[in-house]
């Protein structure tokens, strides 16, 4: 195998708190916006990067901040690429992509929600969980209108700005949800096809305790396909995962906790009782 510099440079972590700007890689950076992570993908002081994810509504200032910190003043993205268009993933977009004025990319099948033509179901407030999964009927399901900027990702498997990289198909949590691989060093970047922390529960979403879980159980329908999802992803042996929920992971804990949780999904992840597995 050639030897790829940024291999085994992943920085370790222990805790992150909302505004923080914490690197993971030489060239990925990510940004915890409330409760939710975005990752900014290029080295630092380049003109040439890519947004994943834009965080929470209200966090346009703090993105643009981050931003200006890691790649300097007026900095630009090539594009802004979306895992997918639940609201706390979305919430600045429309806002960043007017001041930045660039496109933004998403799987074809989450288009109807980023261009304001369907509404993503209502999250499910009785499924098995804590007590944010009880207060997920408050949360916002409605789509934004990202016209004329949005554009399908392309069939091929690449991403615009991320010539390294790929994207792969994790449908689940939302029908058109992606993550992003690299071959040279195994990294992810993965959204909420799994995440690092207990996202129901409202103690663990504050302490940010590490916790390899399944997406969030309020706002994922499709059990079966979000346990293929994980399979496909421990199928390809990630050396670290960056999460849209908790700290990154990597090394034998990762590789440990994300067989385990592929393995033994449907106790670990899939909830007993709720809309989406009745």
């Amino acid at each position: 195998m050639p030897h790829n510099p940024l291999r085994n440079k992943v920085m370790p972590m222990t805790s992150v708190k909302s505004g923080d700007l914490f690197e993971v890689l030489p060239d990925v950076a990510g940004l915890t916006v409330k409760i939710v992570n975005v990752y900014f993908v290029g080295l630092p002081n380049s003109g040439d990067w890519v947004l994943v994810d834009a965080g929470m509504p209200n966090a346009k200032n703090d993105i643009l901040e981050a931003a200006a910190s890691r790649f300097g003043e007026d900095a630009r993205p090539k594009a802004i690429i979306l895992t997918h268009g639940h609201f706390d993933h979305v919430g600045s977009v429309v806002e960043l992509t007017e001041h930045w004025d660039v496109p933004v990319y998403a799987h074809p099948l989450e288009m109807p929600y980023l261009t304001g033509e369907k509404h993503y179901p209502y999250p499910d407030s009785k499924v098995e969980g804590g007590l944010v999964a009880k207060l997920s009927g408050f949360f916002p399901n409605t789509p934004v209108d990202l016209r004329p900027h949005i554009h399908p990702l392309p069939e091929d498997g690449s991403v615009p700005g991320m010539p390294s990289w790929h994207w792969v198909a994790t449908p689940g949590h939302t029908q058109g949800h992606v993550s992003f691989f690299r071959d040279t060093d195994r990294a992810m970047i993965v959204g909420d096809a799994f995440v690092t922390v207990r996202q129901d529960e409202l103690y663990q979403v504050l302490t940010q305790h590490q916790e390899l879980n399944g997406p969030p159980r309020y706002f994922t329908p499709d059990w079966n396909a979000a346990r293929d999802s994980v399979q496909r992803l421990a199928d390809l042996k990630p050396s670290v995962a960056m999460t849209g929920h908790g700290l990154p992971m990597s090394g034998e804990a990762l590789e440990h906790d994300l067989e385990s949780l592929a393995r033994d999904f449907d106790s670990m992840a899939r909830p007993a009782y709720g809309k989406s597995v009745e």
